[in-house]
């Protein structure tokens, strides 16, 4: 498709305001930097992305065909299957896939400056992390919605299918409780917060049953409905934390603990159109909402970067935030801003399951990757406006700095960044804490940061606290839908999994068999929560253990899930473009393998878990109590702690190791023999949906849409919005349909492929 003179002209301009922000960020030095660069040089560039590399990546190289009836279609059940509005499943995916890492992650990366973070962020999810999802997820709707690891082991093989399978099950489990005790920490003792966030249940209950039964397809009536409520409960929560019903909304760590499981094993058995979707939709509306005020106000307020571009810790690999040099631990420590493994288990667990067309795999995959790398951007920029010495003495902890705040304004000071405790009682006050020193983990951070320059936007000094806590609420809100959609996902893996197993559980992998469905569901929420119960009673035990290979973890994943694209692309005849995954894949392989080696190996105690299990283990037979260690029994804990995560760290590193050699071996066999490649994908049924492919509808949609008597949402013709193929016939379709799969060979397709490329 040519581009017209005023299409050149627009994105000529749009490239020439993206490299300038590039330019500026990249060549100024010893100056201030205006945030509005860097959100100039990020926006730029995504809308470059969108626009020219996903679109040739669904046109040459995935081919998607509109032609084609995904599974939402065919396979309708009206639990896990339901095709669904592309606005609201753009919105169930957004949030599925935007958990702790895009808030977090950029957060604790910026103690190396915001250069190095920032490209990788926008390098990272152009060329890896967005092709990631998108190709994840195609390839996953022509494979009936099947799991990430079920597809590795029809594609790949027993070895590397088996390794995979155990790999991303384990991941995942990781993961879920890493997301769930973010929410704990977020929630716990905050009535404001809990409050709010627990009426989106009741909300998107609301918002389900009026879709489906009272108001079939007015999407757009009951956005409005339910973004009012989302704002009255955002209100109401704050008047909750000053009333007579606070003590009834405080809840302890425990008591939160036992909220998430039931909710996370409700979420994952309900019929998707009832609670999981509505209400992803509905959070995306909060979390969009306030990136794009924040957006606003960055341009309207200009603060400068108060972080150097480049700091001395990316080179000495000493930081206070985390130890460890610039490679790899900082691509490691970004994780899902750029590229998450995660997100690939969400395009392989949900989504398929309920996307209409396949040419919708790009304004689903590609662009919910960008909002969430937007999200990461702005994350990144509120930590780096900030005071250093503020930022350090927040993520710093008090082994480095003391407890008190003369002691940390001296420690810091030393470090070149000045600050004085007057400094830091000031800012605790602004936000009503009694101190914001050692607030590790990012998100307190990430909090403040926010809070400063919406108060500069909108109300002064005397909003801060009410920015302050909003923006805490509005964590724990973007981390709990991850959990959500995560455990169905779980789910998904678990049921494909035991399936295979053995002959005589095949009927687990039925999704309108219910004991099935609640006995996996049941078994991924006992594990997560097991180790959130733990880690919340025991501060060194449980999901507490496992926390330091969060990154290290989901990258692996990543480096899992674009391995397995790889081989989906050379198997369908498309070596000359699996440059597309491979590249990618190489690199998350190289930086993540190198992390897990200094992660067991470094000889920093610091940095390696073999070097810290001796340094504590040496501290118990020594008699010596070692911080942040209070007792020997304590000592004892960190010891084991070390060598589990080495343990593990090791064997997840083995299994990717496994995982690529076989995937490498299927790559070179079929490009030896092309005869020889079978894809396990289900045939070709003609579809009877009509959907447009973006967001907004082009002229050529809109006509066919008027000219069927659909609204801009699409359908099959004749049928109710929302009652799908499934009304009369998925009682006989769903067995064989999922049980049928295709198994051609790419010399059989070669004359279809060339047809098509001379039609493009």
């Amino acid at each position: 498709m040519r581009l017209g003179p005023r299409s050149v002209a627009i994105w000529t301009a749009v490239a020439l305001v993206g490299a300038t922000g590039w330019a500026v960020l990249a060549l100024a030095r010893g100056e201030n930097v205006s945030a509005a660069w860097m959100l100039a040089a990020a926006l730029g560039s995504y809308a470059i992305a969108y626009r020219f590399y996903a679109r040739f990546i669904v046109t040459r190289v995935l081919r998607v065909d509109a032609t084609r009836a995904t599974p939402a279609e065919r396979l309708n059940d009206g639990l896990d299957y339901h095709p669904t509005d592309r606005r609201v499943l753009l919105g169930h995916h957004f949030a599925g896939i935007s958990g702790a890492g895009p808030l977090v992650g950029p957060v604790l990366a910026a103690q190396m400056g915001y250069l190095p973070g920032t490209i990788w962020i926008v390098a990272g999810v152009i060329f890896a992390g967005a092709v990631q999802d998108m190709v994840v997820l195609f390839f996953s709707t022509r494979r009936d919605g099947k799991s990430l690891g079920q597809i590795a082991r029809e594609e790949i093989g027993p070895i590397g299918g088996v390794a995979a399978i155990i790999a991303i099950f384990v991941i995942m489990i990781i993961l879920l409780g890493v997301l769930a005790l973010v929410v704990v920490n977020a929630l716990a003792e905050s009535p404001w917060g809990t409050f709010s966030v627990g009426l989106t249940i009741p909300i998107a209950l609301f918002m389900g049953f009026y879709l489906r039964y009272l108001r079939p397809g007015r999407v757009a009536e009951v956005t409005v409905i339910g973004v009012a409520l989302l704002m009255l409960a955002i209100v109401s929560g704050r008047w909750v934390a000053n009333s007579g019903l606070a003590d009834t909304f405080t809840l302890d760590p425990n008591a939160l603990v036992i909220c998430l499981v039931v909710y996370g094993f409700a979420a994952s058995v309900l019929p998707v159109w009832m609670l999981l979707v509505p209400r992803d939709y509905l959070s995306t509306f909060m979390k969009i909402g306030t990136i794009a005020l924040l957006a606003v106000a960055l341009v309207v307020v200009l603060p400068s970067m108060q972080m150097d571009a480049v700091t001395d810790f990316a080179s000495r690999g000493d930081g206070p935030v985390f130890a460890g040099s610039l490679f790899p631990f900082v691509f490691i420590t970004i994780a899902c801003g750029a590229v998450s493994g995660f997100h690939a288990l969400i395009s392989s667990g949900t989504t398929p399951k309920m996307i209409q067309k396949e040419t919708q795999v790009r304004t689903i995959g590609y662009g919910a990757m960008l909002m969430e790398s937007s999200v990461a951007i702005m994350a990144m920029t509120a930590a780096c406006v900030l005071d250093p010495g503020i930022y350090f003495a927040m993520n710093a902890p008090p082994a480095m700095i003391g407890d008190t705040l003369q002691s940390a304004s001296e420690t810091i000071t030393s470090w070149g960044f000045t600050l004085t405790p007057d400094q830091l009682a000031q800012a605790a006050e602004a936000v009503e804490e009694e101190s914001i020193l050692s607030r590790t983990g990012g998100a307190p951070t990430l909090a403040l940061g926010l809070a400063g320059i919406l108060a500069d936007f909108i109300g002064g000094e005397s909003m801060m606290s009410f920015w302050y806590h909003f923006a805490i609420m509005f964590e724990a809100l973007f981390i709990l839908t991850a959990v959500d959609a995560g455990t169905r996902v779980g789910r998904f893996i678990l049921q494909d999994g035991l399936a295979d197993a053995h002959p005589k559980l095949a009927r687990l992998r039925s999704t309108t068999w219910l004991p099935g469905v609640w006995i996996t569901s049941a078994v991924v929420v006992g594990l997560w929560g097991y180790l959130l119960w733990v880690g919340v009673n025991d501060p060194l035990g449980g999901i507490n253990t496992l926390f330091p290979i969060f990154g290290i973890s989901n990258q692996l994943l990543a480096a899992v899930a674009l391995a397995i694209s790889t081989v989906l692309l050379v198997k369908a005849g498309r070596v000359r473009y699996a440059w597309v995954t491979a590249i990618p894949m190489a690199w998350i392989a190289v930086v993540t393998l190198t992390a897990s080696w200094q992660k067991v190996f470094s000889g920093d105690p610091r940095v390696g878990f073999l070097s810290q299990y001796d340094r504590y283990q040496e501290g118990v037979d020594a008699g010596q109590v070692l911080p942040p260690a209070q007792d020997m029994d304590d000592m004892r804990t960190i010891a084991n702690n070390s060598m589990v995560d080495a343990i593990l760290t090791a064997v997840l590193a083995l299994l990717v190791v496994v995982i690529i050699a076989d995937a490498m071996r299927v790559c070179v066999r079929t490009i030896r023999n092309p005869a020889s490649a079978k894809l396990a994908e289900h045939p070709h049924v003609p579809s009877r949906t009509i959907a447009p492919a973006g967001l907004i509808p082009t002229r050529e949609e809109r006509e066919e849409l008027v000219a069927a008597g659909l609204g801009p949402g699409g359908g099959i013709p004749g049928e109710a919005p929302g009652a799908g193929s499934a009304a009369t016939s998925a009682a006989t379709s769903v067995a064989s349909s999922r049980s049928a799969t295709a198994t051609r060979t790419v010399g059989e397709d070669d004359e279809r492929d060339e047809r098509e490329e001379v039609r493009e």
